[in-house]
């Protein structure tokens, strides 16, 4: 069965739309988005979150600082809204550029702006137990909001995660272990990955390696949560591209019990999960 993020998120949407309706703000929550170079994916992406907002009835603003940009400059960026009233959300489009120091950039967000929940505090807060963060990173929070939705049991199970960056192998590996399974979390010097990932009852990827998991590194019955996204040659024409996941998808759904497409699975949700991080920052700041 697919793992619809896509319907999900426009359900959750939909939902938030009349939630902001119904509460009648005297003003609209605002996002600002602080974008560094010129990367054709990441321009993509703010693209396609402004146009959210704007669907949203959320304010959106947009800061575009060009590649050479210092880390002072980024973190100038910031601040502005840091102090700007009207901006109940701070996003950072990453990766930023290797010269920039993103630690130090993400620190200096507001943390009650911080809808990407990247700050240190809010990952820390992660970490611990009985404690939570005042924001989780969007894409592993759409990851879980996705498999409650399914009603995929979590306690218990074992859970291989491929990936262990910031924004979604380390987070989502937290939030799984919080919600009691066993978590192993694989990377680029793991030994014999295959046979790791074939005693999972729940993978998820997110390393960026375009169709790696093939359908005989897959147990009978397991859920697939694939967030890796890369464009490949198209079979049919040559001259386009497909976007494809991690894992091979024809493969894995002869095995999977559960698995999301790619697109339209994980993607999604992230942008649903950021409109509702938005309007729960605006809630805590004004109410």
């Amino acid at each position: 069965m697919l793992l619809n993020g896509k319907e999900l998120s426009t359900k959750i949407k939909d939902d938030l739309r009349i939630h902001i309706r119904n509460k009648a703000y005297d003003n609209p929550p605002g996002l600002g988005v602080i974008i560094v170079g010129d990367r054709k994916d990441s321009l993509t992406y703010v693209k396609m979150k402004k146009r959210v907002c704007e669907q949203m009835g959320i304010i959106s603003k947009t800061i575009h600082l060009s590649e050479n940009s210092s880390t002072n400059n980024v973190i100038s960026a910031v601040d502005i809204f840091n102090t700007d009233d009207s901006i109940h959300g701070i996003l950072i489009q990453l990766p930023l550029p290797e010269h920039v120091d993103e630690e130090m950039v993400l620190t200096q967000v507001d943390i009650n702006k911080d809808v990407d929940g990247f700050h240190s505090s809010n990952i820390g807060n992660l970490a611990m137990d009985k404690r939570e963060p005042l924001f989780t990173p969007c894409t592993p929070l759409g990851c879980i909001r996705l498999l409650d939705e399914y009603k995929i049991e979590l306690q218990g199970k074992n859970a291989v995660v491929i990936g262990k960056s910031n924004i979604v192998g380390l987070p989502i590996s937290l939030m799984l272990m919080k919600r009691n399974a066993t978590v192993t979390v694989c990377h680029i010097f793991t030994e014999d990955l295959k046979s790791i990932v074939q005693k999972a009852d729940i993978l998820v990827s997110a390393c960026g390696q375009a169709q790696m998991v093939k359908g005989d590194w897959l147990k009978e019955g397991v859920v697939v949560v694939d967030i890796g996204i890369s464009h490949i040659p198209d079979p049919e024409d040559p001259d386009k591209t497909i976007i494809v996941g991690d894992v091979d998808f024809e493969e894995a759904k002869e095995k999977a019990s559960y698995i999301t497409p790619v697109p339209g699975g994980v993607g999604p949700m992230t942008i649903a999960m950021l409109m509702e991080n938005t309007i729960s920052a605006y809630e805590k700041l004004k109410f």
